[in-house]
């Protein structure tokens, strides 16, 4: 099998809550997917992609259920997103929590990719599966759709539904359309263009029941260090701005010390930015854009905290610097933008 890449071990647990639930064992499980309980114990550890299909293939065929990814939705728990599932949790709004999804879903793991797409009357919220074998892929894209919705409920306190639920693959003959029906609450369609949960605008604006943008703060900051450890694979130009975010917190970073992260001189990190169409102070400057935006429109940090946090030596250096980037003040932008574009991903 193509070697897809890992997944943490928090995002097996729910097989295995499931598992017990339904009086399966789970060691004969473990052991036919070749993973340990050590394994599992360590909230750290990352499993190969093909042991997690072998695991979920295994209780697939014991348990004789055609709709056991979608089950294995009711034993979600923040901590089977590893810190993805903590720093949604935190954020001000349910939109604000689908916005972190993506940047963070890396430490899941490289079962697929997420990402946000506006419609004219409602959002959609992708996710594309990387594995391939259909039956264990239905599974996991039922899983995770299913997972998103039960804890998005959880988070806002809210029995609300989407729009629509839209899966790729076709229904399965075993199955009844009711029983997917009754878990989303709404129409679900089969053999869509992609599978994702179509939600209303209105939804976004929804406030989460535990929302702490302190808390937010630190959780991403750990996040960041975590995606630095393990981004080997990913372009440079990522790479280069993932170690800028968890720099930033200490001030702004100097040239050499990013160099240092990844065995460079500051010339030799110039050459191969510049080969990859970027540059340090153009990754710096889309950083703190983006940080900023974040932080005025989902947080109530004052505009001086905000230029502090993003590495500038005063509050007039970072309007000067955010004027030029949007055309609008710092204020100017919190006053004209919050509650209207910042309700959006």
């Amino acid at each position: 099998m193509e070697n897809l890449g890992y997944t943490s071990a928090t995002a097996l647990l729910k097989y295995l809550r499931l598992a017990d639930h339904l009086g399966l064992d789970s060691a004969c499980a473990l052991q036919a997917a070749d993973i340990s309980a050590q394994d599992l114990a360590d909230n750290s550890k990352r499993i190969p992609s093909a042991a997690h299909e072998r695991l979920l293939a295994h209780f697939i065929e014991i348990s004789g259920d055609p709709l056991f990814g979608l089950h294995a939705a009711h034993f979600v728990q923040p901590g089977s997103w590893s810190v993805l599932g903590y720093i949604t949790m935190n954020c001000a709004t349910l939109g604000e929590a689908m916005s972190r999804i993506a940047p963070y879903e890396k430490l899941v793991g490289d079962m697929g990719t997420s990402h946000i797409e506006a419609a004219a009357d409602h959002v959609r919220l992708i996710w594309s599966c990387r594995h391939q074998a259909p039956e264990v892929r239905r599974h996991m894209v039922e899983n995770v759709l299913a997972s998103w919705l039960l804890y998005a409920r959880w988070i806002a306190d809210i029995e609300h539904s989407p729009r629509e639920v839209w899966f790729e693959h076709a229904q399965p003959a075993a199955t009844d359309i009711a029983e997917y029906q009754q878990l989303f609450g709404c129409p679900v369609l089969f053999e869509q263009a992609c599978n994702a949960l179509l939600v209303p605008p209105q939804h976004l604006a929804l406030p989460l029941r535990q929302a702490d943008a302190n808390l937010l703060r630190t959780l991403e900051e750990h996040a960041a260090a975590l995606l630095a450890k393990h981004n080997d694979d990913e372009p440079l130009v990522r790479r280069v701005k993932a170690a800028l975010r968890l720099l930033l917190k200490d001030g702004l970073p100097r040239k050499e010390r990013v160099a240092e992260q990844f065995g460079m001189t500051v010339r030799t990190l110039q050459r191969h930015l510049q080969q990859a169409g970027s540059g340090y102070q153009q990754i710096l400057d889309e950083l703190r854009r983006e940080l900023a935006e974040h932080y005025l429109l989902h947080s109530d940090l004052a505009i001086q905290d905000i230029a502090c946090y993003l590495g500038f030596t005063d509050a007039r250096s970072f309007h000067r610097s955010f004027k030029a980037w949007t055309s609008q003040t710092p204020g100017e932008f919190r006053g004209a933008r919050r509650g209207h574009e910042g309700l959006l991903p």
